[in-house]
């Protein structure tokens, strides 16, 4: 059960709701029939190494809201207090997530991140008001709206969500505690937008390191989440709180270190997505086992990962000086805790 009641979520959040928050993907059996819950502690375990303090518990993976729930679990024991968790509520339909969130609730989540599916195509406010309100009302958890692209409601607002619909929001749900802010990404006018109408009320995060770090020369952003940023260690915790503690110098010292590796990944990522908007979670799998972590397969659909990205993105991190694995790549796959 979480630390604080659906009345006092923000003023929770507003404290304890900071650092940075790593992507836990599930990882399955040889067979894929089960969670392969010896790999998950063990990346649960590297994220804590590496300095998160909060983790999102990956669903976009094939994964029923029961296994979800177990997910949720297995996660808990092995974080044992020293990383909050994420749950996801990324599932199908509006049954599944709410299903999903008081699983995920009863099996020791600290909060939610909001997404919608691909299945639901809203032509109004109303609707995705409506959607949000029904997973917000299922859970005592504090819930993080997500403003993305992705979701295609800019057939609705050019900003998919517009300040009008995120004030109705924090109006009527107390428990949504803070917003990722990618309204219009890959631009920053999301985040900027955001924070300039919310940051006194709830916890503005810009999810995207390349963008915070130097934000952070004229914002004052508490936390940073939840991203795929793991996969370069420990460095961009640390490079986090350098910039939030007036060390922003040293943190941009850094910041230029290692973008040989933010080359690398940038230049993978946009030749998958295109005009498509999906996000390869394999190579964001490939990534994580570059830097230790487990590895693994995914069920089907899951994209692949061709030669040459693999090859680039470990030549980035090399490059950058970052901690890099030198097992083959053969074995990432098969990751480092095979069941």
């Amino acid at each position: 059960m979480a630390d604080y009641t659906k009345d006092d979520a923000r003023a929770w959040a507003r404290e304890r709701l900071t650092g940075c928050a790593a992507v836990t993907i599930p990882t399955f059996t040889a067979d894929l029939k089960r969670l392969n819950e010896h790999a998950i502690r063990h990346d649960v375990e590297r994220a804590v190494e590496h300095g998160f303090s909060y983790t999102l518990l990956m669903t976009e993976t094939a994964i029923t809201p029961e296994e979800a729930g177990r997910f949720t679990a297995v996660a808990r024991e092995a974080a044992a207090g020293r990383l909050r968790l994420f749950a996801h509520a990324a599932f199908g339909t509006l049954e599944d997530n709410v299903e999903a969130v008081r699983t995920a609730e009863r099996e020791g989540a600290d909060l939610v991140l909001l997404a919608y599916p691909p299945q639901f195509w809203p032509t109004s406010e109303q609707e995705i008001y409506d959607w949000t309100r029904e997973v917000c009302e299922a859970t005592s958890l504090g819930v993080m709206l997500f403003g993305l692209p992705a979701w295609g409601f800019e057939r609705v607002h050019p900003a998919g969500m517009p300040v009008s619909f995120v004030r109705r929001v924090l109006d009527t749900m107390p428990n949504v505690v803070a917003i990722k802010a990618e309204q219009g990404f890959p631009l920053v006018a999301g985040v900027c937008e955001m924070y300039h109408h919310f940051r006194d009320e709830v916890v503005i995060s810009c999810p995207i390191e390349s963008d915070a770090i130097p934000l952070m020369s004229v914002m004052d952003l508490q936390f940073s989440g939840t991203s795929n940023t793991q996969w370069m260690s420990d460095w961009y915790p640390r490079t986090f709180e350098l910039a939030r503690t007036g060390r922003w110098e040293e943190a941009m010292q850094r910041f230029w270190a290692v973008q040989p590796a933010r080359q690398a990944a940038t230049a993978a990522t946009q030749a998958y997505i295109g005009g498509t908007t999906v996000l390869n979670r394999t190579m964001w799998k490939y990534q994580d086992w570059l830097a230790g972590y487990n590895g693994g397969p995914l069920r089907a659909p899951a994209m692949r990962v061709p030669d040459r990205f693999m090859k680039s993105l470990r030549a980035g991190l090399e490059a950058a000086g970052l901690p890099v694995t030198t097992d083959p790549d053969r074995e990432f796959m098969t990751g480092r805790h095979p069941a």
